[in-house]
């Protein structure tokens, strides 16, 4: 059977008149048919041209739906690769796909959404006067602050396993925008615990105090938008 050259692979991507292959297991599949890969993407997230070996397991269907199409050719095989994964963690993840993507988005989720409620919650309070909104902004930003070095954490976990650690741009600006985030968020959180007046003081404090609070929102926008733009890339034309 036909050997493909894994360099050659995202040239099938059902665009210039060039069929559409996916990969699993070294099988490499020509899906051109499926309605559901005309456009070289499934379900606006998995491309074409790539393996998809990891992908695939964590699916909804099972592989019995790769065998409605054709195989065309196996892949090439490349040189080994000098980058080592622990022989403990390769067994831990043949038995536990799901540890390989699952950890970081499953744990991203939490400072995301506790950071962007804190200033909300905050808000609330400056335009009611009422406590409890304060006191559950507060709460909230204590949370997301807590849950914020599991994030990075798998973060970091997931960029070595998945992408070797490359320069990508996205994991760049990310880095970048997580640390500040953590900065501002433990700044703000230590100052209103030495300080809870300052939410209402007057003058230079308390503006600079809802400044830090609500620079979390563009913080965690930036962060959100490009670990989506990782996991659901944009199309562009």
């Amino acid at each position: 059977m036909k050997e493909i050259d894994p360099k050659d692979l995202p040239k099938y991507n059902g665009k210039d008149g060039n069929p559409v292959y996916i990969v699993y297991k070294d099988r490499v599949i020509d899906v051109s048919a499926s309605r559901l890969w005309k456009t070289g993407r499934h379900m606006n997230r998995h491309p074409s041209g790539q393996d998809l070996t990891v992908d695939i397991q964590a699916a909804p269907h099972g592989l019995e739906v790769l065998d409605r199409y054709p195989q065309v050719g196996v892949l090439k095989k490349e040189e080994p690769s000098e980058r080592k994964i622990p022989r403990a963690l390769t067994a831990l993840l043949k038995r536990f796909p799901m540890l390989r993507r699952h950890p970081h988005p499953m744990t991203i989720h939490f400072p995301i959404a506790f950071m962007m409620a804190a200033p909300f919650f905050t808000f609330l309070y400056l335009l009611t006067g009422i406590s409890a909104f304060e006191t559950t902004g507060r709460h909230c930003l204590g949370v997301g602050l807590f849950f914020m070095p599991i994030g990075i954490g798998t973060g970091f976990y997931t960029w070595w396993l998945n992408y070797e650690a490359r320069p990508l741009r996205p994991v760049k600006i990310k880095k970048r925008a997580a640390l500040i985030l953590l900065i501002i968020a433990a700044i703000t959180m230590t100052w209103r615990i030495l300080d809870p007046s300052v939410v209402r003081a007057s003058g230079t404090a308390g503006t600079l105090y809802l400044i830090f609070l609500f620079s979390l929102i563009p913080l965690v926008t930036i962060i959100g938008w490009f670990g989506a733009q990782m996991t659901f890339p944009v199309d562009k034309e």
